[in-house]
């Protein structure tokens, strides 16, 4: 249906046209993930643009849904709240940034009208902008830009909110097509940017809610991370305390360091197992305490409460009492608190495996076919029970959100290492020294990330052009940090990609096989590396991570 059609004559947003909106621009936002998945300029099959911007937005929809009476600051603020706790891959934390100056704009609003819409607009642009370190136009950010230079120009002289949301849609859609001839490599590709597919796809959804018109989507295939709502899971072996007492606090003012120093030293005085965590407005409590009704006391001097809940702990205590000192042993990050710290991301039994041997603490299932969310990396990071802590995202599209859970850590010395590949974390981590201080430490782990040249092996999803180079669909393609080769065949692509990598230098060939690639397979390929590169060592190890049959790396 054209915008044309079905007009309102709206000339301010409230707050039930607003949440309207927003769902319905989540809704068609997911409706279309595949297409913006399919987006991606290097034709692998697991482009993931349109997952990582959908399960972001869904994170915050699960807040919007969870308000009982919303007016437009709390959606405000569970958008925000909603949307950094999900983020995942570049394209989900710039959406959040997005989500969060918009949101922190309107927090005070009782109604919006175009010249509000178009200076929250203005506000999410620096947002997001600030949070990428180099910005790339033709780019997401770029859209973003765009519509908010258009809202702010069109708002000058237009009131009808149905009329203004129309024109500025028509121009980001406009710069969307423009995006190719910003950005050679989405010209080469013949595709758009993805993440301005997705923003797009986002505001005519919210057109639509302020048309009153619905979009139904398919729930996510994909569970999204735990949310500031879902209870603390307790771990105890015995009981000081009655009473495991949690909730939420709506503050009425934001909470300085010093006023939460004082709370926790409040808590700490009538129990124990405290868990307080503050996030713009929303601050969660958790204490175990015979005093239940002074905790929440003490919660009400800030603001309203919510989401109460006290469970006697001692009546629970003897059938649990076994399985949680089973649990407890088990638990990654128990035991007395040590230096040093460290937080993996891995894809694969094997790289699993490695990572563990090797020293890492906290493991996370994901990687290039699933970037984890924000949460994910503030749940790992607080099961390592030390004063400084590494995070190894791996992959470019994790970094971000490990960047965006550094910020939210208060209780320990976060270090996020830019390890941009799996070969990259495995060097980072054979570098550490116990005995160096954290500085030190990370200035020898980004040596040895230096020192490594990465490269992948999976197979095309379409046609394409990357580089001068044709690809084909099923096409092998090997994508290295710098350069890209094809094939027919796994093995011999395999090989020409490590032709690219290797130089008079290279000493080490390390080969990691995927879970598609038998034992032999790759037995044989490494036979072959040896009789090629003589002066070279070829090691050979089982990785188990789908999509790519081998991951390598030269050193």
């Amino acid at each position: 249906m054209s915008m044309e059609e079905n007009k309102v004559s709206l000339t301010t947003i409230n707050e039930v046209v607003l949440e309207r909106m927003f769902l319905t621009g989540a809704a068609n936002l997911e409706a279309h993930k595949d297409r913006i998945n399919e987006l991606n300029v290097f034709p692998v099959p697991d482009g993931d643009t349109g997952t990582n911007m959908t399960l972001t937005i869904l994170s915050a929809v699960k807040e919007v849904n969870a308000l009982t009476k919303p007016d437009i600051s709390a959606i405000a603020k569970a958008v925000s709240i909603g949307s950094l706790k999900g983020a995942r891959g570049n394209s989900g934390v710039i959406l959040s940034q997005l989500l969060r100056g918009f949101a922190k704009d309107i927090e005070h609003c009782s109604s919006l009208d175009t010249k509000k819409l178009a200076a929250a607009s203005q506000k999410a642009v620096e947002t997001a902008y600030k949070a990428v370190m180099k910005p790339k136009e033709g780019t997401i950010l770029t859209v973003a830009r765009e519509a908010a230079e258009k809202a702010q120009e069109l708002a000058k002289t237009m009131d009808e909110m149905e009329s203004f949301l129309a024109a500025v849609i028509e121009h980001a859609q406009a710069t969307l097509e423009k995006t190719p001839d910003m950005l050679p490599v989405l010209k080469e590709a013949g595709v758009v940017d993805s993440g301005g597919e997705g923003l797009l796809r986002f505001l005519q959804g919210m057109y639509e809610g302020l048309c009153g018109r619905e979009i139904v989507a398919e729930k996510p295939s994909v569970n999204t991370s735990a949310d500031l709502y879902a209870p603390v899971e307790d771990d105890y072996t015995e009981i000081t305390f009655g009473y495991c007492t949690e909730f939420i606090v709506n503050l009425d003012k934001p909470l300085s360091e010093k006023e939460e120093n004082k709370l926790k030293a409040f808590l700490t005085s009538i129990g124990d197992s405290i868990v307080c965590v503050n996030v713009d407005d929303i601050l969660k409590i958790h204490v175990h305490t015979d005093e239940p009704g002074n905790a929440l006391q003490k919660g009400l001097s800030y603001g309203s409460l919510s989401h109460i809940k006290i469970d006697n702990m001692r009546e629970e205590y003897e059938e649990r009492r076994q399985k949680m000192k089973a649990q407890a042993e088990k638990t990654e990050g128990s035991g007395p608190r040590k230096k040093f710290g460290f937080v993996s991301v891995a894809a694969g039994e094997g790289f699993g495996e490695i990572f563990k041997n090797i020293g890492v603490d906290s493991l996370i299932e994901g990687g290039q076919t699933m970037n984890p969310s924000t949460e994910d990396m503030l749940s790992a990071i607080e099961k390592v029970n030390a004063d400084t802590v590494f995070i190894l995202p791996n992959n470019s599209n994790i970094i971000m959100a490990a960047e965006q859970a550094k910020e939210l850590v208060t209780d320990k010395h976060i270090v996020v290492l830019p390890t941009k590949t799996l070969p990259q974390g495995i060097s980072a981590m054979i570098a550490f020294m116990n005995d160096q201080s954290p500085e030190d430490n990370e200035a020898a782990m980004l040596e040895a990330i230096g020192c490594v040249k990465s490269g992948q092996v999976t197979y095309a999803v379409r046609d394409t052009a990357i580089d001068g180079k044709e690809i084909h669909e099923n096409d092998i393609i090997g994508i290295g940090d710098d350069t890209l080769v094809a094939g027919r065949e796994i093995e011999q692509t395999t090989a020409d990609l490590l032709e690219e990598l290797i130089d008079e230098d290279s000493e080490l060939i390390s080969i990691y096989y995927g879970i598609d690639i038998s034992e032999e397979q790759a037995g044989a390929l490494q036979e072959a590396l040896e009789a090629l590169y003589p002066d070279c060592d070829v090691e050979l190890q089982y990785g188990g991570q789908p999509v790519y049959y081998y991951i390598v790396s030269v050193e």
